[in-house]
């Protein structure tokens, strides 16, 4: 005959319970938190000392597989590098979009199932369904803000690129790894626009060039003057036709008009949907006499959010810079009648206050502000933080698709992120601003420039040191001596130094 205990066996199985779940009171109460807990720190784990080890166990080495490939993947490429390789690849950010979606679900799946198999008998149902549904909530909240993060990005992606090339975008084959097999240095175009809402046109406030060594990320900065005149204009530009002889026509023809005088010739450009951006980059590169591979245009509105993204910069302010202000009569006037500096000495600088640092001319002139760019350009550079930028992506992200303008296809932003990724973790940033103590902007030689920017880029070597009995120069002028504040020498140096 079947005693008390048998009776009791068979309803236990009956119910679904196994020997792990005949547990009461404060030791079944404190099973079930503590495997709940496990399941919401790692995956599954929670489940292994319950009849759904095995579903426990796959979900755990799943996730430690997963985990341990993409630390390899990042030990490899370097955090930062591999970061920004992800970050640029559409159909990788997809991938990554979908497989947070169901590891967030099978991860809650497991919560709930350790809470079910681990239920202990007795009142306080409702406080431990509370529980698992806090667990469940640990984990979704993170994964809805990486889903959040993924789709902005990659929607950034697509909009900065026109959603061009997307079929390269996530690929990772020998194209990509070689993308510079035959190009020991990239030039890209850096451009400042003033275009707003509250003005008419476009106006190139700035003009850089980065000029970026391949393999060792070493790169020269070159900073044009918006007022430089007699501008050259390749034949194949198709506003050679107006002026062969470049832009010629005193004072009123300037580098930064070059843009709006493209785009007021629209018939000499058909099919060219940025006349202004190609003219730019054209006539820049005759200047320079570097081929211009990629560009990047930013406006106002996309310099202040960027900079406040980065959560500002460090500037050594070398000279005192009024801000909201303008020169009249050959008087500095300040908005509202409030006078404002910013002082020398190091300072951390705001986007609107290193916006004012890079533009103001109030006190100055141009080339005072092209070295004040180069310092705030070499400093974004510098000291861009991924964290910094990703906690205040969301808003950044929107300034960026309506303010930066880039033309590089999808298919080769993982290379450009790499490249990024060798310039800050061992590359040097020099600078050569092209100013009037380097040519005359009324009547620039262009071959100067030309040659000024080759010894640069590829500076000859050092000659081997012979006796000299002549007696030194007091006021020696040698590539890379320390410039004083009052007097630049405008010559190549590291933009630590100058800045």
């Amino acid at each position: 005959m079947p005693t008390h205990e048998d009776v009791d066996d068979a309803s236990d199985a009956s119910d679904g319970y196994d020997d792990y779940d005949e547990y009461d009171g404060r030791e079944g109460a404190g099973r079930f938190f503590g495997l709940t807990a496990l399941s919401t720190l790692l995956p599954g784990a929670g489940l292994l000392p319950t009849r759904r080890r095995a579903f426990g166990l796959a979900l755990l080495l799943g996730t430690l597989l997963l985990g341990a490939l993409f630390l390899f993947y990042a030990w490899r490429k370097g955090f930062v590098t591999a970061a920004l390789d992800l970050a640029v690849r559409p159909r990788v950010l997809l991938a990554m979009l979908l497989a947070t979606v169901t590891i967030a679900l099978l991860w809650c799946a497991g919560i709930l199932l350790t809470a079910r198999e681990t239920l202990p008998r007795g009142p306080g149902a409702g406080w431990r369904a509370a529980f698992a549904a806090l667990c469940c909530i640990i984990v979704i909240a993170p994964a809805a803000t990486a889903v959040r993060y993924l789709t902005i990005q990659r929607d950034v992606i697509s909009v900065l690129t026109d959603g061009a090339d997307e079929t390269g975008g996530g690929g990772g084959g020998g194209a990509e790894a070689n993308a510079w097999a035959d190009k020991p240095r990239v030039n890209v175009l850096l451009l400042g626009s003033d275009a707003g809402d509250d003005r008419v046109g476009v106006r190139t406030d700035s003009m850089m060039v980065a000029s970026i060594d391949t393999s060792s990320g070493d790169t020269v900065l070159f900073g044009l003057p918006r007022n430089l005149e007699f501008a050259p204009i390749p034949s194949s530009n198709p506003l050679s036709k107006l002026y062969p002889n470049g832009y010629d026509c005193g004072d009123e023809c300037l580098l930064n008009g070059v843009w709006t005088l493209a785009t007021d010739n629209l018939d000499l450009f058909p099919g060219d949907d940025n006349p202004g951006l190609t003219t730019t980059r054209d006539v820049i590169s005759e200047i320079l006499g570097l081929e211009i591979d990629r560009s990047l245009v930013v406006n106002l509105q996309g310099f202040r959010a960027l900079v406040d993204a980065m959560g500002g910069v460090d500037i050594n302010v070398k000279e005192r810079v009024c801000v909201d202000c303008k020169l009249v009569g050959g008087r500095i006037v300040f908005a509202r009648g409030q006078e404002k500096w910013i002082e020398t000495g190091e300072q951390h600088l705001n986007g609107n206050l290193a916006l004012w640092y890079a533009r103001s001319r109030a006190g100055s002139d141009d080339f005072s502000r092209m070295r004040r760019q180069r310092c705030v350009t070499g400093a974004i550079l510098n000291q861009a933080n991924p964290v910094q930028l990703l906690r205040n992506y969301p808003s950044l992200a929107e300034v960026v698709k309506d303010n930066i303008t880039l033309d590089i296809p999808q298919s080769e932003l993982p290379a450009w992120a790499q490249l990024v990724g060798t310039l800050q973790s061992k590359g040097s940033i020099r600078s050569l601003p092209i100013t009037n103590k380097v040519v005359k902007v009324a009547d620039p030689d262009y071959d100067k420039i030309r040659d000024l920017v080759q010894s640069a880029i590829d500076p000859a070597p050092a000659p081997s040191a012979r006796p000299s009995t002549s007696v030194p120069s007091a006021t020696p002028s040698t590539p890379g001596s320390t410039p004083t504040p009052s007097e630049p020498t405008d010559e190549i140096e590291d933009i630590a130094t100058a800045c």
